[in-house]
């Protein structure tokens, strides 16, 4: 039988960390999801997976571009593809400011007709949903966005918690291309 957390028979999964990249059932494209931080260690290890996905950085600020170009690399592979959503966290520890960027990069995919996704997924999309009128707020308030604004970062993380205010995604390159 094959392991639950892997998402397999999922579209759209999600998972934490180095664990849940492993966790995951390969996918075609892996999207690491990090709106306040450096996403630049989990996207090494994303590019030097076997299967050689299409990696991009999800964040707040390009929820939508993210979306798009996972659904663009969808129609030029020419049939369904799997995307797992892979939160880098802080410090591995949760980050609301991650869940919330995945739950907009779902939503984001929802729709474009991309909706076959885990519960995980689905519970952070609908809480984006809900919550999207707070999410300036909560990203202020949530314990990574309080660090960076002790460290006089404050306004990093208001511009982290635009949402869609960059119209371009981040495509990860591999060190031989």
């Amino acid at each position: 039988m094959t392991d639950p957390r892997s998402q397999s028979t999922y579209q759209v999964r999600l998972g934490w960390g180095e664990r849940g990249l492993d966790a995951l059932a390969p996918a075609g494209v892996v999207i690491v999801v990090d709106a306040l931080g450096s996403a630049d260690p989990l996207a090494a290890r994303a590019i030097a997976l076997e299967h050689g996905p299409t990696v991009l950085i999800g964040t707040l600020r390009n929820a939508t571009a993210t979306a798009q170009a996972a659904y663009d690399e969808q129609l030029a592979r020419g049939g369904r593809t799997a995307i797992a959503l892979v939160l880098a966290g802080d410090d591995g520890a949760f980050a609301v400011e991650d869940y919330l960027a995945a739950g907009a990069i779902g939503d984001a995919l929802t729709a474009r007709g991309i909706d076959h996704s885990a519960p995980d997924v689905a519970v952070a999309t609908e809480g984006f949903r809900a919550l999207g009128r707070a999410v300036k707020h909560l990203v202020s308030a949530s314990a990574s966005g309080l660090a960076l604004a002790a460290e006089g970062r404050r306004d990093e993380v208001r511009a982290a918690a635009e949402v869609d205010a960059d119209a371009e995604p981040t495509l990860v390159v591999g060190p031989e291309a």
